[in-house]
């Protein structure tokens, strides 16, 4: 950054420095992540339809369009990740019934114990990435980052 501010002083302004260390720690997380799904047989895509479906609460189910839109995926690579994750038994799909349109994703059995599984898993390797820094550093970067809204808070 102090290069930059020799180069282009009139160009960075304030937030210069958190978005490039937001990018950088965002890379380290995502880095992170993926270093951990291999071994559970994971794709990112698969990673967040599990979690999501896991923290819906029972009985872990949600409609496709509803991961879909909270995912930000797309509807083709919504259902071919569901396609993955049944062929592996992680997922079902049940018709839904307050809508003869509309179908259900929901975890199996199976499902809940890998998403509880990878959810453990990715939790531990972000939480290595912050090893170094402090409960109160934590905490005060956590709190001082709630001010910045981000795609689907609620505050938008």
């Amino acid at each position: 950054m102090a290069a930059w501010r020799t180069e282009l002083p009139d160009v960075l302004g304030p937030t210069s420095e958190l978005t490039k260390r937001i990018l950088l720690l965002a890379r380290r997380l995502d880095a992170a992540t993926r270093e951990v799904l291999p071994e559970l047989g994971l794709t990112v895509a698969a990673l967040d339809v599990l979690a999501a479906l896991r923290r819906s609460g029972e009985p872990y189910r949600m409609r496709s369009n509803e991961l879909t839109q909270a995912l930000m995926l797309s509807t083709g690579g919504t259902s071919n990740v569901i396609n993955r994750l049944a062929a592996d038994g992680l997922v079902a799909r049940e018709p839904d019934p307050q809508d003869g349109r509309s179908t259900l994703v929901r975890l199996t059995p199976e499902g809940v114990k890998a998403a509880e599984n990878a959810v453990r898993a990715n939790t531990a390797a972000h939480s290595a990435v912050f090893a170094g820094l402090s409960p109160e550093v934590i905490a005060a970067a956590t709190h001082a980052l709630r001010a910045v809204p981000v795609v689907g808070d609620a505050r938008q």
